[in-house]
């Protein structure tokens, strides 16, 4: 019988030390990069029209109302810029890192239902400048704790506009990206027929699905880029990979993403032999223009594999005194909990530690068995 709740997990070391390593790795190069750090409320007021609503832990507050857990950070951080909490001019750059929680197992940062996000965020400009900098970033970020990985980029805007000639209700065309997403061509032939779409514009919707790969995906696209909009996505993307100098880009023109806010340019990073992606990010120019990412912390932490071997205790100090000099010099201690001398030689051998602290010396185990001799026991 377990003692915790589905989809929640104890952190033991020292997987804990190791995770909390990779965090500060992230928070160190996105402070690099000019991103202050803040912390948002874990218990939220409850937003019918949050895009992971439906997702949400919910509570109720002992006035009645109805609370939440956090599920991601990116709409905690515009409400925080609706108040004059913050002083600030646009553009603002900003990290947070913490728990996320979700009721529901489809989150694009993990299958558990509490997990670590680390999430930056470019707020109050929208340009092709922008965007290059978020993929750069994100790209900094990620080779900072080590990962392979590569980076796939789109535009949610150029699904929209293939789309936009069907004329369906919003709820379907919701429906048909998050099927093209999951590139399910046959399903996506169906729901298609069964809307009453043919001829070439169901075949353009259907090519959706099979548009990844390099930069010659883009010259595909711009055959079947018939409208303004389509092509504005096209030539927007094409400018922001330019900014980034860079050639080693995967495009995915048919990636939708399921949370509906974002507009333009989304982007994730996938990693060799893992079917997650470690991190996902796009543009949300509704109101305030913005756009960021966040990195799922045990993806990461799962691609990379078994933690390292992180530092131990490596002293055992007879007293606070010696604990308080060994510490000095930069050794990891733990205090004998007896005077017994050769209960704790006894403890220290079980327990791989070098080094016995006794006022100001650093004895070895040997060197500490003769002091016991030699003292009669004593210390």
């Amino acid at each position: 019988m377990s003692v915790i709740p589905f989809g929640t997990r104890y952190v033991l070391p020292p997987e804990w030390e190791w995770r909390e390593q990779l965090k500060n790795k992230l928070q160190s190069t996105l402070s690099s990069w000019g991103y202050a750090a803040l912390q948002t409320p874990a218990l939220e007021l409850h937003d019918p029209e949050h895009p992971q609503s439906d997702k949400a832990f919910r509570l109720i507050d002992r006035d009645g109302s109805v609370l939440s857990l956090r599920s991601e950070y990116t709409a905690a951080i515009s409400r925080l810029l609706k108040t004059d909490l913050l002083a600030h001019d646009y553009p603002i750059r900003l990290q947070s890192a913490g728990q996320v929680w979700l009721r529901g197992l489809f989150s694009e940062l993990g299958r558990l239902r509490e997990f670590t996000q680390v999430d930056a965020e470019l707020i109050g400009i929208s340009s092709p400048a922008a965007d290059a900098e978020l993929l750069e970033l994100a790209r900094d970020a990620l080779e900072a704790v080590g990962v392979r990985f590569r980076l796939e980029v789109a535009d949610r805007s150029f699904v929209q506009a293939i789309l936009q000639p069907t004329g369906l209700e919003d709820a379907a065309l919701e429906e048909l990206s998050e099927i093209i997403e999951r590139k399910a061509q046959p399903e996506l032939a169906s729901k298609l027929g069964g809307y009453g779409v043919s001829g070439t514009l169901k075949a353009e919707i259907l090519q959706l699905t099979d548009l990844y790969g390099g930069p010659w995906v883009l010259d595909i696209a711009q055959k079947m880029a018939h409208s303004s909009a389509a092509q504005d996505a096209l030539e927007r993307l094409r400018q922001t990979v330019a900014l980034t100098g860079r050639t080693d880009f995967l495009f995915d023109l048919g990636m939708a993403r399921r949370l509906a806010y974002y507009t333009g340019m989304t982007f994730r990073a996938y990693t060799p032999d893992f079917g997650q992606p470690l991190l996902g990010g796009g543009r949300y120019d509704t109101g305030l223009p913005g756009a960021g990412f966040a990195i799922g912390l045990e993806r990461v932490m799962s691609a990379l594999g078994a933690p390292p071997k992180l530092p131990t205790a490596s002293v055992l100090a007879m007293g606070f005194a010696a604990a308080k000099h060994a510490r000095g010099l930069g050794h990891r201690v733990v205090v004998a909990h007896s005077q017994n001398p050769l209960e704790m030689l006894e403890y220290a051998h079980k327990n791989a530690l070098e080094w016995v602290a006794v006022g100001e010396q650093l004895l070895s185990l040997e060197h500490f068995a003769e002091h016991i001799t030699k003292t009669g026991k004593k210390l």
